[in-house]
């Protein structure tokens, strides 16, 4: 099989490549490497769910434990029909690189569910969240594994997965899952935080290469949650927004886009065409569009070999998770960029979700000023000690970023211990 086509779609391997090259240069004991380099536990499901025609169908679900060295395992469920066991696996393991490099107490996890979800009714996507829950019963819990959304789930979700849980164990558990309606147990900035997150690291991105906002032109790939709270906060910062796009269409204005003004349109027309004041193009030209930052902020493997010699960003800021693929990391270091690692980038969401948990194990919650203060603090620190770590060694952001992360993961086990 060609190298490309392997490139584009095993994330696994992508997160293994990485993550070899940092424990190379940390020159880590073989054995221990062995012991984190694996998820330590692997779940697949098989889910009847009823039909509301009165059909039986079984649709296949995964849950995998990466790590819980840190504390219990963290991460989000998504329903997609091409969800994997590889990607799932390479999502826990890029979870517990992303808790380690902010440095709060959890390991990291991934599940999945494969369905369509725009051909489910909510009543039987309630039945198929809650058949799934019932299925994972032993391994969740606010001490053992706190999921949290992810692609097509929702804090909806999240709560039919809080109430299954809470019926099993006969009272309320808020915090086994994170994501939730405030109402339940939710934190405040929750929504925005993986956007927010991405617009401190550019801020501090733009410092430390002499960029004003006001001069800096930004692409964002993916108008999601992710994309379009991204968006909208550093238009406010004073970023000019030129490109945006989903995965169907995408908008070009080189003066900059109402991104309030757009944001309305999209709730309405849940599309990008026709907006007013900008030129049509596509989500893969806009990957290469001149710009200053470019924020891939929608699917994985979307800077490859294929088109990263022709990115032009000074700053590739990575929303989405694994977006870049091992081979075209060589491209954009040979060509100077930039580049935020998304285990870096995007872990605002889960500081936040890690701040929910806390609320409410603690039963107090706090205002949204005091949520994002603190995002802010995790999120400047992080980005200062993944740049000294790339200083120190002299490695890449990414490499670096991936040799925090598992020292830190590393340190801990060889505190605790193998246990025999």
């Amino acid at each position: 099989m060609p190298t490309a086509y392997l490139e584009e779609i095993n994330t696994w391997e992508a997160q293994i490549a990485r993550s070899d090259v940092a424990a190379q240069k940390l020159k880590l004991n073989e054995g221990l490497w062995k012991i984190l380099r694996e998820p330590s536990r692997e779940v697949i499901v098989h889910i009847p769910v009823q039909l509301d025609d009165g059909r039986l169908e079984v649709f296949t679900g995964f849950r995998v434990q990466h790590s819980i060295d840190r504390g219990p395992a963290k991460g989000g469920i998504r329903y997609t029909p091409d969800v994997t066991l590889d990607e799932t696996r390479a999502l826990a393991s890029w979870m517990t690189w992303k808790c380690a490099v902010v440095d709060i107490p959890f390991g990291g996890a991934a599940g999945g569910v494969i369905c369509d979800p725009d051909k489910l009714s909510k009543r039987e996507l309630e039945r198929l969240t809650r058949r799934y829950t019932a299925e994972l019963m032993e391994l969740l819990g606010p001490e053992k594994d706190v999921p949290g959304p992810d692609i097509n789930t929702d804090g909806q979700i999240m709560a039919w997965i809080m109430d299954t849980y809470s019926m099993h164990v006969r009272h309320t558990v808020n915090a086994v899952v994170t994501g939730k309606p405030l109402e339940l147990g939710g934190s405040h900035g929750r929504i925005e935080a993986t956007g927010r997150g991405l617009m401190i690291v550019c801020d501090e991105a733009a410092k430390k290469l002499g960029m004003s906002p006001d001069q800096t032109r930004v692409v964002i790939q993916g108008f999601g949650n992710v994309g379009s709270n991204a968006a909208r906060l550093m238009r406010r910062r004073g970023y000019k927004i030129v490109g945006v796009s989903t995965s169907k269409s995408g908008l070009y204005n080189k003066n900059g886009i109402d991104i309030e003004a757009l944001s309305l349109y999209y709730q309405h027309h849940r599309t990008l065409s026709d907006f007013p004041g900008s030129e049509e193009t596509t989500s893969a030209e806009l990957l290469v569009t001149d710009c200053d930052i470019l924020i891939p902020a929608a699917l994985e493997n979307q800077i490859t070999t294929r088109n990263a010699e022709r990115v032009k960003a000074k700053v590739l800021c990575e929303g989405a998770n694994g977006p870049t693929t091992a081979e075209a990391d060589e491209i954009l270091v040979d060509k100077g960029v930039f580049v935020i690692p998304d285990i870096l980038a995007n872990s605002g969401g889960v500081t936040v979700s890690y701040f929910e948990w806390v609320q409410d194990r603690q039963g107090y919650f706090w205002t949204e000023a005091v949520v994002n203060d603190y995002l802010q603090h995790t999120m400047r620190t992080a980005f200062a000690e993944v740049l000294k770590y790339a200083e120190t060694h002299g490695v890449s952001n990414r490499i670096a970023a991936y040799m925090l992360a598992i020292d830190r993961v590393a340190f801990t086990l060889r505190q605790r211990g193998i246990y025999a």
